[in-house]
């Protein structure tokens, strides 16, 4: 799940933000207008707002892709990583990265019949 699937939008709350003018502008009382510098202001708020999900969209789909490639980097090398045994204890195991799998969006690394996030990664050998 993206970040803009969790929240309302940008987009979604600068038209909601519109809807809400247009009515109070309808509605508003003609011997005391509303102050046009504070409707420009929340439009430019709503604009950088706008400006920083498309920033923060970027920046995932860049780290995603790094994320990927380092992965990809790692099969045929030698990790160790945390496991939780039968009896709820942590412990380290190490094996040959085999293949990378994208499972839903997660990154998972498959070592032996383990199948490894790559956050659960410790170390890394030739």
């Amino acid at each position: 799940m993206s970040t803009t699937d969790a929240v309302t939008s940008a987009s979604d709350l600068q038209m909601n933000f519109m809807t809400l003018l247009v009515t109070q502008l309808q509605n508003q009382n003609p011997l005391e207008p509303m102050d046009n510098q504070d409707m420009a202001a929340q439009l430019a708020q709503f604009s950088q707002l706008q400006q920083l999900e498309s920033m923060n969209n970027s920046f995932s789909q860049v780290l995603t892709s790094l994320q990927q490639g380092y992965a990809s980097s790692l099969i045929g090398k030698d990790v160790s990583f945390a496991t939780t045994a039968d009896d709820g204890t942590r412990q380290t195991q190490t094996g040959e990265v085999e293949e990378v799998v994208l499972d839903d969006g997660a990154i998972e690394l498959i070592v032996g019949d383990h199948q490894v996030r790559l956050a659960d990664v410790l170390s890394v050998r030739d």
